[in-house]
């Protein structure tokens, strides 16, 4: 019983912060861990795409190779015109915020505190890391941040060590990541955000721009049948049409607001065995020795050429 009233709890928690939250793309996360056991369909896509459609630019940093047991750090960057400004819930103009998904093979983690150097705390000051379920904590969450302050969000990372877990095994790992900037044009009950293009539901004339109930307009739509249809616009987006307009079926109706935008991209990483290192530093040391020998024998034979008189 205890599982179903922890799960009951959670859900209420979440429900609290997805309404009573200042800014609705709070509640972004929440429902993406709600509704997906992993960030990352099999198609390969992450899931924030669903509502965040326009695609942006994101980059990653992570070394190319890493020893076991040691921390490193993945540098997730999200790039954008911080002079722009979206359009909020209430329509007003807002700076836009940021945030990022980090896939890590199994077995990597986020780095605890007393792991991390002076320069990493620094770097990592300010930013709340959270797990996307209890059981994958090699996938890590971060945001919504300030984007005006945070296009660059740094991961710390503790890499495995096989000598204490089996089923890791040296060799060449692949990172998923996604970044995001600004709100999404849909939300995940499928209705579209005040932060999207509105289009004409059928084919017709536009009759009638009103103001909706409660903010917003209502643009009317006469058909070739001598029906009408409407859709209603929410504050925010720009209106286009005007009446007497002949627009088609999925015509804009408005501008598209949207200046933000989610990216995603793979990354790989080599979990290093440390004895291969010091093998092949070995091996370089005997060549470098050989080599030497070899000149100084061969400087040795010119010699005893020389004394004897032999060309």
């Amino acid at each position: 019983m205890r599982r179903p009233f922890s799960l009951l709890l959670g859900s209420l928690i979440g429900f609290i912060v997805l309404f009573g939250a200042a800014a609705p793309s709070w509640a972004y996360p929440f429902w993406a861990q709600q509704n997906y056991a992993s960030p990352r369909e099999a198609t390969g896509k992450i899931v924030c795409a669903n509502c965040h459609l326009a695609k942006k630019a994101t980059r990653v940093e992570v070394p190319q190779a890493v020893f076991p047991d040691t921390v490193f750090k993945a540098v997730v960057e999200i790039p954008y015109d911080t002079s722009v400004q979206q359009v909020s819930g209430d329509g007003s103009g807002t700076g836009l915020n940021v945030g990022a998904v980090v896939m890590l093979p199994d077995g990597f983690t986020l780095a605890p505190q007393d792991r991390m150097s002076e320069e990493l705390k620094e770097e990592t000051a300010g930013i709340f890391y959270s797990q996307y379920s209890d059981d994958q904590p090699n996938i890590l969450l971060v945001g919504p941040l300030p984007g005006d302050q945070h296009q660059e969000i740094v991961f710390p990372v503790l890499a495995p060590d096989p000598a204490t877990d089996s089923s890791i095994h040296f060799g060449k790992y692949q990172l998923h990541v996604g970044g995001n900037r600004g709100r999404g044009q849909v939300y995940p009950t499928g209705e579209k955000s005040n932060n999207a293009v509105f289009t004409a539901p059928a084919a017709g004339t536009v009759s009638a721009i009103t103001p909706a109930e409660g903010g917003g307009t209502v643009v009317e739509i006469s058909t070739a049948d001598g029906s009408s249809v409407s859709e209603t616009i929410p504050v925010g987006p720009t209106i286009t049409a005007a009446v007497g307009d002949e627009v088609a079926a999925g015509a804009p109706l408005t501008n598209d607001p949207n200046v933000g935008g989610f990216g995603q991209l793979d990354a790989e990483v080599v979990l290093q065995n440390p004895v291969r290192i010091y093998g092949l530093l070995a091996f370089f040391a005997a060549i470098a020795v050989a080599q030497i020998f070899l000149v100084l024998k061969k400087r040795q034979v010119e010699k005893v050429q020389a004394a004897e008189g032999i060309v």
